[in-house]
């Protein structure tokens, strides 16, 4: 998996963090590409893999997707990687999608776009 693509995500959350979280966000949420732990940058990366190959199976037609299901999306395919990487992880970690802060589900929304603006501009 690219380091760009992990990279697209990470900035794509942390934009979504500094928009939506309300006060002051924890430092581990906002810190650069290169402080972020390696597993993290390897499941940023993983996600990334995973919308994409989501949006090119779907052949563009996820775009009808309501914003809510892509954030849905972006937020399963993350637990999944907390599962893979952390041996067992806090319950907030790995809440459902009603359990979530509303700053985290408007990020996760916003994750999907990016990616799917990434992928369908190399689609054209």
């Amino acid at each position: 998996m690219s380091d760009e693509q992990g990279r697209i995500f990470r900035e794509a959350w942390i934009t979504g963090v500094n928009k939506y979280y309300p006060g002051e966000p924890k430092p581990g949420y906002i810190a650069p590409w290169e402080e972020t732990p390696d597993w993290e940058r390897a499941s940023a990366a993983a996600v990334y893999q995973q919308v994409h190959d989501f949006i090119l199976a779907t052949e563009g037609s996820a775009a009808k997707l309501t914003r809510e299901q892509k954030g849905r999306f972006v937020a399963l395919c993350w637990i999944g990687q907390i599962f893979r990487h952390i041996a067992d992880p806090k319950p907030a970690y790995v809440a459902d999608w009603e359990a979530m802060p509303e700053w985290q589900k408007e990020t996760d929304s916003d994750i999907f776009e990016r990616i799917e603006e990434d992928v369908t501009s190399r689609m054209s």
